[in-house]
């Protein structure tokens, strides 16, 4: 598939991975709508990346909202040619010590949004029987990590819900599901992650801060959309390793995981309400 003339909608787009897709795709041809909760940010990004660009600011969870932002992107060029759900938050916290609420949010932000937004669009594709919806999911969406147990669940949920999707349209109605497994990415992820309170973080994580730039990422993301892939996993070193050995050899993966967890537990013990996580090893996400 190639890009030109294309519509693509992008959500998450005022930075990382989204925004270095919404650039790439503008450098390729395509017409592109961003999306984001900042509408300066992405009314400038509109203005650097391309000619025809829509800026489409909205809260991912507004569902009350979300019909009619539908409708505007999609009677923007008659349609729209792929969806790329990216918008996303991670975590960074235990599991005995976080609030049930912040598994809410996680799932709200991680899960339902992108599962609303593409009920929203899909009849659309099959109308036309043409089109692709695409899922930034994670390698954590395949890998049970610690510090994530809520980010996880969502993950691995979109994998489940775009895979089981795309048994149903793809054949049947021409739609293409692509799911993407980032792993480490250099991006604000671990910055804005919800600690036990469901608070941002406020400071990265050295994985994150040597993982894949944003730019390298979307490129690679944008080669296996436009080779029409069903899954594309851009990660590098023990993430690569790690999804790989979850099918050869699961037990040394859940095994390494469980020491590393172990290590988070005996931490939080000798710190106490001091007890600040930080991952090491496997990263696994975008």
């Amino acid at each position: 598939m190639a890009f030109a003339g294309k519509t693509v909608w992008v959500t998450g787009a005022t930075s990382g991975i989204g925004e270095a897709l919404a650039r790439g795709l503008g450098e390729r041809g395509a017409a592109i709508v961003v999306s984001g909760r900042r509408k300066d940010v992405l009314d400038c990004l509109a203005c650097e990346i391309a000619e025809h660009t829509l800026a489409l600011p909205f809260e991912a969870t507004d569902y009350a909202a979300l019909p009619d932002i539908a409708e505007q992107a999609l009677a923007w060029r008659d349609g729209v040619d792929i969806l790329i759900n990216n918008a996303g938050v991670s975590q960074r916290s235990l599991a005995v010590d976080t609030g049930f609420e912040v598994y809410r949010e996680l799932m709200e932000i991680d899960f339902f949004a992108p599962l609303r937004l593409t009920q929203l669009v899909l009849p659309h594709m099959i109308a036309r029987r043409s089109g692709r919806i695409a899922i930034i999911s994670s390698v954590a969406g395949k890998l049970g990590v610690p510090l994530r147990t809520g980010y996880c669940a969502a993950k691995h949920a979109c994998v489940g819900y775009f895979e089981a999707l795309r048994a149903e349209v793809e054949t049947a109605y021409g739609v293409g599901v692509t799911v993407i497994l980032p792993g480490s990415v250099k991006t604000s992820i671990a910055v804005n992650a919800l600690n036990e309170k469901g608070e941002s973080r406020g400071r990265s994580d050295p994985n994150i801060d040597n993982g894949i730039p944003a730019e390298k990422a979307a490129g690679l993301i944008l080669d296996g959309l436009a080779a029409g892939a069903r899954e594309i996993v851009v990660a590098e070193g023990r993430e690569l390793a790690g999804l790989q050995m979850r099918t050869t050899n699961p037990e040394l993966v859940f095994a390494a995981l469980a020491g590393e967890g172990a290590r988070l537990a005996a931490l939080r013990e000798q710190a106490g309400d001091e007890f600040a996580p930080e991952p090491r090893h496997v990263n696994a996400e975008k």
